[in-house]
């Protein structure tokens, strides 16, 4: 399979979301669309009145429904379909394997019904080595509001500043790049105890943020890429800075474990939180 944007399907609102949000990121890339449905499995003993062929033909009839609306409004867009065997987890994974970007629907987490949201979606997000775009159907972002992303200065961050310089540039869009100094405990007592560390540790940090940025404006000239420091927790101040963005992009440990999700708080708190899209980049 040629490079492509793969998105997972299942019937809700936000997964439709999420076809149109790929749709849009393949005319950028140049690249053509995947959609797949997963067939839950249905044991006849639990739904007596819904027989197999009548499911293969619903998930038939949503990827061939979606992709006919995709290529209506986006003439010369490439998409194709699948119907994907059982176990979501594992061929969502599979599915991803070589592809551009991973794009589910998010519903923050609920527990509701549907494959792509909670615990499976999550776990799906934390084990492909693609990049995972989660989009929520929380009314549309501004397509020509900037793209946010994370850092955190003590660990790597060449996957993700490649990520999200790559997308301000196609997107012609500015790039807010955001490092969240968590404050210990004892410095929020207050100046009467403690230096107030916005004052001491901020402009220290700052300098480390825009040397780390210096090489990346002259790869991507075209970007006005603006580096700030934020002091509290990292995924609120996230949240925060990516109210008005087109895009939020956020770092994720790449791991090789088949037990749990994996994805740490500050991804957790974006997909929680953010009305904006949610990249989430993995990295080593």
């Amino acid at each position: 399979m040629t490079a492509s944007i793969v998105v997972g399907l299942d019937g809700t609102e936000q997964a439709n979301a999420a076809a149109e949000w790929a749709a849009d990121e393949a005319v950028l890339r140049g690249t053509r669309v995947h959609l797949v449905h997963v067939e839950e499995p249905s044991p006849e003993v639990l739904l007596p009145l819904t027989p197999r062929e009548h499911s293969e033909a619903w998930a038939e009839e949503l990827l061939a429904r979606t992709a006919t609306a995709l290529h209506e409004r986006r003439p010369g867009l490439a998409v194709t379909t699948r119907v994907l065997p059982s176990q979501p987890v594992v061929s969502l994974v599979a599915a991803a394997e070589g592809a551009e970007l991973l794009v589910l629907g998010s519903r923050a987490m609920s527990g509701v019904a549907g494959y792509l949201v909670g615990s499976v979606g999550m776990t799906v997000a934390a084990r492909t080595e693609c990049p995972v775009v989660l989009v929520r159907s929380l009314g549309t972002p501004d397509p020509q509001g900037p793209v946010t992303v994370g850092v955190d200065l003590r660990e790597p961050a060449d996957d993700i500043l490649a990520f999200a310089f790559s997308e301000a540039s196609r997107r012609h869009a500015a790039l807010d790049v955001v490092y969240a100094q968590q404050l210990p405990f004892y410095a929020r007592i207050g100046p009467a105890v403690v230096p107030d560390f916005r004052v001491t540790l901020a402009p220290e940090i700052q300098r480390s943020l825009d040397d780390l940025l210096a090489s990346w404006r002259g790869d991507f000239p075209d970007v006005a890429a603006t580096g700030r420091v934020a002091i509290g927790s990292a995924g609120q101040e996230l949240v925060q800075a990516a109210e008005d963005a087109a895009l939020l992009v956020v770092g994720r440990r790449s791991r090789h474990s088949t037990l749990g999700s994996h994805l740490g708080s500050v991804a957790h708190s974006a997909l929680h939180h953010s009305r904006a899209p949610v990249a989430l980049v993995p990295h080593a």
